[in-house]
């Protein structure tokens, strides 16, 4: 069993509610202060699960600098106050940063037995097929 520390949990908590907080304010219609504290709440709360180190290593590598330009962008014009631009650059920078990622998630989430039900209909196993074949690749 995976043992996980107290900052961990902490970690999962913020990153948890800057989901939240993120989710809600785009709801609102996106709200600036709700966004802002969502990416805020996020980038601390991932901070404090895989630690500062490996969080600016994974961030601040050179071929994915284009997306953390594009992620930490978004982030900054959320804060300046132009939500919809910002939460754009953000959405982008995210599916780069995290591209890598995908493909073991559609994997996991074809193993849930009603999620998986889902993901194998005609019209959307087409979509996450194709997904999973381009992010794989790069």
């Amino acid at each position: 069993m995976i043992s996980v520390t107290d900052s961990q949990k902490i970690g999962m908590g913020l990153a948890g509610f800057g989901v939240f907080f993120l989710f809600f304010g785009m709801i609102l219609f996106f709200d600036k202060a709700l966004l802002a504290i969502g990416n805020i709440l996020f980038v601390v709360g991932l901070s404090f699960v895989i630690g500062l180190e490996r969080t600016f290593r994974f961030f601040f590598q050179r071929h994915k600098a284009k997306a953390t330009g594009f992620f930490l962008g978004g982030v900054v014009v959320v804060l300046i106050g132009w939500p919809i631009t910002g939460v754009i650059l953000e959405v982008y920078g995210f599916f780069l940063l995290f591209r890598g990622f995908f493909p073991v998630a559609v994997g996991f989430i074809r193993r849930v037995p009603i999620l998986g039900s889902l993901l194998n209909l005609p019209g959307i196993k087409g979509v996450v097929d194709r997904v999973g074949e381009s992010n794989s690749m790069v």
